[in-house]
């Protein structure tokens, strides 16, 4: 398969994964023949790219069945686990509903295998419920790359997934702002740590993992965080690998009010934060564990030539392995061949196309 830009996507092409709602599910289903309705249809929803089925791609899999249902169940319980978590006469509600998130994390911690369906296809109205499932997943593949207790990595991704739940009790005028808060509308979203940890400590027998992990993920290594201005060695480990997967999530992604940074881009943030926003410990897990480029995307090199990510450096994260199809001046058909640029330190990645 092959991750393109909705703009680049060609009638008559083969929807390669399924693209879900808000609710969890299926919105168009992988194996569909895309029209010029359904392109323009996906465009409309804020769809960026979609995976495409190509058999000389064939052997980039993408796909995880049994993740992909388990993140469908995650999704269409989200209104649900939020509803009991703020509802007082529901503790009993709450735990087995939060059942699901343990079982997602489970499977992650038995799987082990971060290059399938980490990049989700989000539209503008599935965003934040794929941006809690999300952040959950890399800060548990990210406790495993650090060697977390699989009890921890559990309490860890919970954590993650309801690491905005204190925005329930924020006006949605401030949460669905297009334009910069202003000063006020600031320092009440810097409360949502806060009023996450109260609405957990209120209704549920919770951990002190996950309330860490809610409570301190807006914390900095240098003490300008918020809500509580905690730093160095104040804030847990979970706070801090909750936080790191959090921002990179996020900037990854379009806003009402941004645009989404570039995978190197993002990457480089992360980098660029390294002792001031980030722990070291957790900087260094997180090159270890995630890539910049996913498999089956597009990107030009330095010496113009495009080709698509069908494997990963470990170690390595800006340096995969690329497959060329095209010639890159007339953009016809070539016979493929593979450039691995941990070989040729001369290229580098220039864009994303």
């Amino acid at each position: 398969m092959r991750l393109e830009f909705i703009n680049r996507v060609k009638e008559n092409e083969v929807l390669g994964k399924s693209i879900l709602t808000n609710e969890g599910s299926i919105l168009l289903r992988s194996g569909i023949i895309l029209t010029n309705q359904y392109i323009n249809k996906l465009k409309e929803l804020g769809v960026l790219y979609v995976y495409i089925e190509d058999d000389r791609l064939d052997d980039v899999m993408v796909e995880d069945e049994r993740l992909i249902k388990l993140k469908q169940v995650t999704m269409k319980n989200m209104d649900k686990i939020v509803k009991n978590i703020n509802s007082l006469n529901s503790k009993k509600d709450a735990r087995n509903s939060l059942r699901v998130v343990e079982n997602l994390i489970e499977y992650i911690i038995d799987s082990g295998d971060i290059n399938l369906s980490l990049h989700d296809i989000k539209t503008h109205d599935n965003y934040t419920y794929i941006h809690c499932i999300d952040t959950g997943i890399m800060a548990a593949f990210l406790g495993l790359s650090l060697k977390f207790k699989n009890d921890e990595l559990k309490e860890l991704g919970k954590g993650a997934i309801l690491h905005d739940i204190g925005k329930t009790k924020i006006s949605d005028k401030i949460i669905n702002k297009k334009a910069p808060l202003n000063e006020e509308e600031f320092l009440e979203m810097k409360k949502h740590p806060i009023y996450g940890k109260q609405i957990l400590q209120k209704n549920m027998s919770i951990s002190e993992i996950v309330l860490k992990a809610v409570a301190e993920h807006h914390e900095r290594i240098d003490g300008c965080g918020y809500p509580y201005g905690l730093k160095g060695n104040q804030i847990s480990r979970y706070g801090k690998a909750v936080c790191i997967c959090d921002v990179y999530d996020a900037i990854s992604s379009d806003r009402s009010y941004r645009n989404k940074f570039s995978p190197n881009d993002a990457y480089e943030l992360i980098l660029a934060g390294n002792g001031t926003m980030f722990d070291e410990k957790m900087v260094e897990g997180f090159k270890d564990t995630f890539s910049i480029y996913p498999l089956g995307c597009c990107v030009k090199l330095s010496n113009e030539i495009e080709g698509y990510v069908i494997r990963q450096n470990p170690g390595f994260p800006d340096r995969p392995i690329l497959r060329v199809l095209y010639d890159a001046e007339t953009k016809a058909p070539i016979p493929f061949y593979e450039i691995d640029l941990l070989k040729h330190l001369d290229i580098v990645v220039k864009k994303v196309v």
